[in-house]
């Protein structure tokens, strides 16, 4: 049976990496998604997974420190996508609390189900709930140049509908296999983004189901489908993915495992540009048109052209805010939005 994936163009791949020799400086410089074939192969849970779900389940109970965590479920109905209810107010699964050995017990009691419920641990941070696991499962990310923690995500067949994170992330499928599905940013619009709140998994969405995209009520997704890259990943490939391009995970088999990287391209000091979008959104959206494009002319100037340009004919003790924007110029910005807020 044929499906939408099978016409969309393959995601370039490489398969002279290692896990100690990663090529981050040329992956960011490039801007492009790239398969890493057979990068993690050597883990101990890659391996393990290899001779059955039952010994990968069992490498993760080993460093399981027994912490209450959340977890999504869905009933069978949502075939495993977790997603909006019919009419998008609300979320069509459940956050509960448990354990990963519950957790892990519940996937194994329904893999042979035709449509079994969805179990989904999502972003768990490696180091705080499974210690010691990174010894034999983690990549070098050292030339990132910042302190990467790696996140695990465990779950049966589970889709993540397609969103965009602001790092670049370089994921390994560990067990099982998955599905990506790449877009480029600058399709939003052909993707037809949900709600800014809630979201499924705390990133907006696309509202389109790129297994079954319905489109007459999505027409321009036909426009965003010749731009789609698409690799599925077996056990020990990882797939980077550049800050802000959209992507789409399904996880194909009844069991499933990937670990994550997420690291930015810019100092602690300088924040997440999410909460400046909200503030467009109030400030700026609604106005006149020639109000906006006026105010799109003075973004082009001070935000979105060469980051030197707004200050370089001004002396140097002059430019403030329209020079470098170190740590301490951070914090008074930061206080000076906050009293403006406040006002």
């Amino acid at each position: 049976m044929t499906t939408p994936f099978d016409a969309m163009a393959p995601i370039a791949e490489r398969s002279d990496c290692t896990a100690d020799a990663l090529p981050l400086a040329a992956l960011c410089a490039a801007a492009q998604p790239v398969v890493l074939r057979g990068v993690a192969r050597d883990w101990q849970l890659v391996q393990a997974g290899q001779r059955g779900d039952a010994e990968a389940m069992a490498v993760l109970r080993r460093f399981d420190r027994a912490q209450p965590l959340q977890y999504s479920y869905g009933g069978p109905e949502i075939a495993g996508r977790p997603f909006y209810t019919d009419d998008v107010t609300d979320l069509n699964f459940e956050v509960r609390r448990g354990s990963l050995g519950s957790v892990l017990e519940a996937i194994e009691a329904h893999r042979n189900d035709a449509q079994p419920p969805t179990y989904y641990l999502a972003s768990l941070p490696v180091d705080d709930y499974l210690p010691g696991l990174r010894a034999g499962n983690d990549l070098d990310m050292r030339a990132s140049g910042s302190n990467v923690q790696p996140s695990i995500w465990i779950g049966n067949r589970v889709v993540a509908s397609c969103h965009y994170d602001v790092p670049n992330n370089l994921a390994c499928c560990a067990v099982g296999q998955r599905r990506f599905t790449l877009f480029p940013p600058e399709q939003i619009a052909n993707l037809y983004p949900g709600p800014l709140e809630p979201t499924p998994g705390g990133q907006v969405v696309s509202m389109v189901d790129l297994a079954a995209p319905d489109l007459q009520r999505y027409p321009r997704f036909a426009q965003a489908l010749p731009h789609a890259r698409t690799a599925v990943l077996q056990p020990g490939d990882a797939v980077f993915i550049p800050s802000m391009w959209w992507h789409h995970v399904m996880a194909l088999q009844p069991f499933n495992v990937l670990v994550n990287y997420w690291w930015g391209s810019m100092p602690a000091h300088v924040p997440a540009p999410m909460p400046a979008l909200y503030h467009a959104l109030w400030s700026i959206r609604d106005r006149p048109a020639a109000e906006k494009a006026a105010w799109r002319a003075v973004f082009d100037y001070y935000v979105f052209g060469p980051a030197e340009q707004a200050g370089a004919h001004l002396p140097e003790a002059a430019r403030q805010v329209l020079g470098t924007i170190d740590p301490a110029l951070a914090r008074q910005l930061r206080a000076l939005l906050i009293a403006r807020l406040n006002r």
